[in-house]
């Protein structure tokens, strides 16, 4: 069953946050190495804190953030966590709209940003942030052009629990007068597909398309021995199927669920194949590295028609946005320019993938 944006919107901390005087009463010592200070007077379990995937340390983070500054209007990234629209690594900074500002400003790893325009202002929860498509708007500037991708596609596609279409998105960042990143927004305004089933083929398929690979069609379903499996990728050229795995798709911590996903997905791609469909897999390593779904692509006969946008798929790479992760770790999904100086302007059915 499909993760809707609706579930994703993160109204509480992942993890505890504990108050300073809170730990004192219960004889705990927030300044013990078990403890980690995410702001001031706001505690949180280190070692857990620790074991949280990128995102997420992100989420608890802004409900940090907000428990001591609950007034505040989240942007950018912290807006994206309070809606559930999806993230990549974990975003340095706190970013909070400060309209009544003269100068964006900085304090510590919380960026205050002013703008010339307007945006609209809604409640999540408690809490105030920009609305989902000034938000989208916003990041589609400053992301890297996939992970905006990823973002724009999950608020329109129906399937993630999208309730905009891309015109409500366009509709926002038209009459900006700031002209920074517009570029790399148009760019995901004309590629974003509500077809798209989850953040990972939103990646994969820009990608694809950077790669040179003929542009594929989305969620097509293929009727054979009477079920209905419905493909992530389908390339028209030679008939080959592309699955996107490995972005959360299977539930590990079940082993039998896990396992019984597994033979179903080896019987749908046996039948695909024996109905004349060549096909590729790839996980989300594969698809950060390039070269791995390039050669799946290749093997099973996809071709290229043109050659490879370089500087597209240069913005795969680390994202100045983010908090550098240790060598040799996972991009992990929640969802460059550097934050730091910028203002916000600039029933047989059968699934795979």
């Amino acid at each position: 069953m499909p993760l809707l944006l609706s579930d994703r919107a993160s109204l509480s901390s992942p993890l505890a946050l504990h108050r300073y005087d809170e730990l004192r009463m219960l004889g705990v010592d927030p300044r013990a190495p078990d403890w980690k200070r995410l702001r001031k007077g706001i505690y949180v379990d280190r070692a857990a804190f620790d074991r949280l995937p990128a995102w997420k340390r992100y989420e608890v983070r802004v409900h940090a953030f907000l428990l001591t500054n609950p007034g505040s209007i989240l942007c950018l990234e912290s807006a994206a966590v309070l809606h559930g629209i999806p993230l990549f690594g974990e975003a340095k900074d706190i970013h909070v709209l400060h309209p009544g500002g003269a100068t964006t400003t900085r304090n510590g790893d919380v960026c205050f940003h002013t703008s010339a325009d307007a945006r609209e202002i809604v409640r999540v929860g408690s809490a105030l942030a920009t609305s989902v498509p000034d938000t989208v708007s916003d990041l589609a500037r400053v992301l890297s052009p996939a992970k905006a991708l990823a973002a724009a596609d999950a608020v329109i596609s129906p399937v993630q629990g999208g309730a905009f279409s891309i015109d409500d998105l366009r509709a926002r960042g038209s009459f900006q007068q700031n002209r920074r990143g517009v570029r790399l927004r148009e760019w995901v305004w004309e590629h974003a597909d509500l077809r798209s089933e989850s953040p990972g083929e939103s990646v994969s398929r820009a990608v694809i398309l950077w790669s040179g690979f003929e542009a594929p069609v989305l969620q097509r379903d293929f009727r054979y021995e009477g079920a209905v499996d419905r493909t992530d990728f389908f390339f028209e050229s030679c008939e080959a199927v592309g699955e996107s795995d490995g972005w959360g798709k299977y539930d590990l911590s079940d082993p039998d669920a896990a396992e019984e996903h597994l033979r179903r997905e080896k019987v749908r791609e046996d039948r695909l194949r024996r109905h004349g469909h060549p096909m590729a897999r790839w996980t989300a390593t594969d698809t950060w590295k390039v070269d791995p779904l390039c050669r799946a692509l290749v093997q099973a006969g996809v071709r290229r028609v043109e050659h490879p946008h370089s500087a597209f798929l240069a913005t795969l790479r680390r994202n100045p946005r983010e908090l550098r992760r240790p060598q040799g770790s996972r991009i992990a999904l929640r969802a460059e320019t550097d934050a730091g100086s910028s203002s916000l302007d600039g029933q047989g059915n059968s699934r795979g993938g």
